[in-house]
C-alpha cells in the first residue's frame, strides 16, 4: 500500500509534515511506502537533518504551493504542477492508495469531487469529525462543513455514509445512528429535521435512534450524528473552543484531553470514488502523524467500494 502525503500542505509546512511522516513510518506496518509529494529538495533536506535514509520514502517533486488564500474551485487548474494537484493525480492513477493533506480544505474537497469523482448516486460528498463519547467510544458528526444548505435527501445520504464509516473503519457492527434536532420528539426541528427525520426513520439500511439534543452530542447515545454542515461546523468549532478554554483555566482531565485534534489527525472525504483524508490547518507533528495512520485505515478498511456497493 501506497500513501501520499501533500508536504506543502498546512501553517507549518514542510516541517511539521514531513516530522509526522517520520513518526508514521515508524507505527505504520513495513508493507505500507509513504509518497512525500512536494519540493524534491525540501524534503530531501528535510529527511537528512533529522537523521532518516531518504530512500525508505518515495518522493514526488512538486514544487508548488496551494495557499489557504487561493480560490479553491481555481487553484487545481491554475497550480497543476502544486503538491495537492499532483497528489490527486496520482490517487486518480492509482498509483497511491490514499491522499492525505493539511493543506487548503476547499481545494482538497474541489480536487475530490472534479478529478476523482463522485460515487454514482452520491448526491454530495461530505466531510466528518470524530468527537470524543464519555464512555471512552468515539462518535462521528457529519457535516462538518462541506455543505451549509442541505435538503432531507441529501441528510439521509450523509446518515448512510456515516454508518458505513462508523462500521468499516470503526468496527462497530450496527452504528446507532442519530439526526442532531432541537427536541427529542419527532415534530420537534425546522422543515428541514422534520422532513430528515421522516425518512431515516422509514429507513432499513440504517439503525436509526431519532433525535438528538445538543446537550448530548458527547454523551455515547449515538455512533453517528447527521446534520447539515452549518450546524456540524458550530459544533466542532465549539468542541475545540471548550477544549481550548479547558486548557487556558489549567484544568487537567482526562476526557477533555480527547478533544484535542491531534488525537484524531484527519478526516476523510465521504463520497467519492477514493480515500482522500484532510488534516486540520495548524496540525502539528503529532497530528499529521494520526492524519496518515487514519489514512491507512480507511484504504485498509475498503471503505470506499462499500460505500459504492451500498448505492449502486
Amino acid at each position: 500500500m501506497k500513501i501520499g502525503i501533500d508536504i506543502l500542505g498546512g501553517d507549518f509546512a514542510p516541517d511539521a509534515n514531513i516530522s509526522g511522516a517520520i513518526l508514521a513510518k515508524k507505527e505504520l506496518p513495513n508493507d505500507v511506502r509513504l509518497v512525500l509529494i512536494g519540493d524534491r529538495d525540501q524534503i530531501s533536506s528535510g529527511l537528512l537533518s533529522l537523521g532518516e535514509d531518504v530512500s525508505g520514502y518515495d518522493i514526488v517533486h512538486a514544487p508548488d504551493v496551494i495557499t489557504m488564500h487561493d480560490h479553491p474551485t481555481r487553484a487545481i487548474p491554475q497550480k497543476p504542477n502544486s503538491s495537492i494537484a499532483v497528489g490527486f493525480d496520482l490517487l486518480a492513477a492509482k498509483e497511491i492508495n490514499a491522499f492525505a493533506s493539511t493543506g487548503n480544505t476547499g481545494a482538497m474537497l474541489v480536487g475530490a469531487i472534479f478529478k476523482i469523482n463522485s460515487i454514482p448516486g452520491i448526491i454530495r460528498p461530505c466531510i466528518t469529525s470524530t468527537i470524543p463519547a464519555i464512555d471512552g467510544g468515539k462518535t462521528i458528526l457529519l457535516d462538518v462543513g462541506s455543505n451549509a444548505d442541505c435538503k432531507a435527501d441529501v441528510l439521509y445520504q450523509f446518515a448512510v455514509l456515516g454508518s458505513l464509516y462508523s462500521k468499516e473503519v470503526y468496527g462497530i457492527e450496527k452504528p446507532r445512528v442519530a439526526l442532531l434536532n432541537i427536541g427529542e420528539e419527532e415534530t420537534k426541528g425546522n422543515l428541514l429535521t422534520i422532513a430528515t427525520h421522516q425518512l431515516l426513520k422509514d429507513s432499513d439500511e440504517i439503525n436509526f435512534i431519532g433525535n438528538l439534543e445538543g446537550r448530548d452530542v458527547f454523551s455515547a447515545k449515538a455512533d453517528v450524528i447527521v446534520c447539515d454542515g452549518f450546524t456540524g461546523n458550530i459544533v466542532l468549532k465549539e468542541a475545540e473552543g471548550i477544549y481550548t478554554l479547558i486548557k487556558k483555566r489549567g484544568i487537567k482531565d482526562e476526557f477533555f484531553e480527547r478533544f484535542n485534534y491531534e488525537n484524531y489527525g484527519g478526516t476523510p472525504i465521504l463520497g467519492v470514488k477514493g480515500n482522500v483524508i484532510i488534516g486540520h490547518g495548524i496540525s502539528n507533528d503529532i497530528a499529521v502523524k494520526n492524519m496518515l495512520l487514519h489514512a491507512y485505515e480507511v484504504a485498509k478498511s475498503d471503505l470506499v467500494s462499500s460505500v459504492s456497493k451500498a448505492f449502486n
